[in-house]
């Protein structure tokens, strides 16, 4: 087959994975955060394939922690597969079973496999994706890779479609390209409020999420919270304004030497004293 005929018939499978997509797609699961949710009419397409970006660097942490949300979401009580390829552990760090567990992933759904290079993670997330048994796969993969390719984004679709698996696809260091995704985040840290107790130091989870691909609505960016103990996003409450402490200690006399009542002042806290 000629390239010109190849191309037509990439397009002809993704338009008919898009036509039947809107049927098997309906089931969603709400992310918590109402105006994302509204642009993705009503949440998180599940048996559809996801992709998450992030710059190389501090974010990577960041992205790791929003795609976990994702993945608890969408996977709710039925088993994780996460599928880290060999070179991503060695410039981003291993993931940390006690950090899934603060984020409110259950280890014991957890299942971690590590792939020698990205072939063989493609290979075993397609395979993951075509067990009905599983909620979710994530597959993280680092830098630009050509076998990541539209192909192969539509085989893994395709999978996720016939088993009814979420497949929620990780890219560190890369450039978004044409693929089947559903939908396509960037992710970036966001600055965390001042926590309201010293044990709480760290404060909530938080990220400057933009959805650039959107397959069934607008795109959209906001800074998402993501709530570890109900496990879902939300929008992050306003920053507490200051507010002047009442004196300490106030003389009874008070009120014998101030005899008229104090007019309003826009200068001095909002009275003068006669």
């Amino acid at each position: 087959m000629s390239a010109a005929g190849t191309l037509a018939a990439l397009r002809g499978s993704i338009e008919r994975i898009e036509t039947q997509g809107a049927a098997c797609c309906q089931r969603k699961v709400p992310l918590g955060h109402a105006e994302a949710d509204a642009h993705l009419q009503g949440g998180l397409a599940l048996a559809a394939v996801h992709e998450v970006f992030a710059e190389a660097g501090r974010q990577t942490a960041a992205a790791t922690g929003f795609i976990a949300g994702l993945a608890r979401r969408v996977a709710a009580r039925r088993p994780l597969v996460w599928i880290r390829q060999d070179f991503t552990e060695v410039e981003a760090g291993a993931v940390s079973m006690d950090g899934l567990s603060e984020l409110g992933l259950d280890p014991r759904l957890l299942v971690t496999v590590r792939a020698a290079d990205v072939d063989q993670a493609l290979r075993t997330t397609a395979d993951a994706l075509a067990c009905d048994a599983v909620g979710a796969v994530v597959l993280e993969v680092w830098g630009e890779v050509k076998q990541l390719d539209l192909v192969a984004s539509r085989r893994l679709t395709l999978a996720a479609q016939a088993s009814g698996a979420t497949g929620l696809v990780l890219r560190m260091a890369a450039e978004p390209r044409a693929s089947t995704a559903e939908s396509r985040w960037i992710v970036r840290a966001a600055h965390s409020p001042p926590a309201s107790h010293p044990s709480s130091a760290w404060g909530s989870p938080l990220f400057e999420a933009q959805l650039v691909r959107n397959r069934h609505g607008p795109t959209g960016r906001w800074i998402m919270e993501w709530k570890c103990d109900e496990c879902l996003f939300g929008k992050p409450a306003a920053y507490p304004q200051p507010v002047a402490a009442a004196p300490a200690y106030r003389p009874h006399q008070a009120q014998s030497v101030f005899k008229r009542k104090p007019a309003p002042d826009a200068i001095r806290g909002g009275y003068r004293l006669a």
